[in-house]
C-alpha cells in the first residue's frame, strides 16, 4: 500500500525521500543567459535610437518666432530667428492660420549663416488664402 499525502497534486509521481537525489528547483535554469539576452536587447534598441537620432534628430537647427506682424487677408510677416551650424544654412517651413486654427498659408525660406556665426534673424513673407491670425516657423532643416 503507498503512502498519498495531501500536498501531492492528483497523479503526480511521489519519490522515496533520499532515493533519487537532490530535484531542480523550477524557475532558476539559466540567470546568465536572460541576462545576456536582456543585454544584447538593450544594445540593439540603443543603437536603433541612436541610428534614428542621427537621421532625424538634428538639435543644431532650432528656430524661434520673433514676432509677427503685417496681418493682412493675403499675408503675414514673420520675424524668426534660428540656430544653425556655425556658417551654416537652413530651409524652414513658415506656416500660417487662421483664428479657428486652420492653416491658411504656408511657405519655405532658407536663411544662411556668416561666416562663424550660428545664429540668422530672418523676415519672411508668407503669403495666405484667408486671413491669418498666427504665423509660426514648424521646422528647420539643413538646406539642399
Amino acid at each position: 500500500m503507498s503512502e498519498t499525502h495531501a500536498t501531492i497534486a492528483p497523479g503526480a509521481p511521489v519519490f522515496p525521500p533520499g532515493r533519487y537525489g537532490r530535484r531542480r528547483e523550477r524557475g532558476r535554469r539559466r540567470p546568465l543567459l536572460l541576462v545576456g539576452l536582456a543585454a544584447a536587447l538593450l544594445a540593439v534598441l540603443g543603437l536603433v535610437a541612436a541610428k534614428l537620432y542621427d537621421q532625424y534628430g538634428d538639435p543644431e537647427y532650432r528656430a524661434e518666432v520673433i514676432t509677427y506682424t503685417g496681418i493682412t487677408d493675403t499675408r503675414v510677416v514673420v520675424d524668426f530667428r534660428v540656430t544653425v551650424p556655425p556658417g551654416g544654412s537652413a530651409t524652414c517651413l513658415l506656416r500660417a492660420r487662421s483664428h479657428d486654427g486652420a492653416e491658411v498659408g504656408q511657405a519655405e525660406a532658407t536663411v544662411t549663416a556668416r561666416p562663424g556665426q550660428r545664429h540668422v534673424t530672418a523676415r519672411h513673407e508668407v503669403p495666405t488664402t484667408a486671413r491669418p491670425f498666427i504665423g509660426e516657423v514648424l521646422r528647420c532643416r539643413p538646406a539642399g
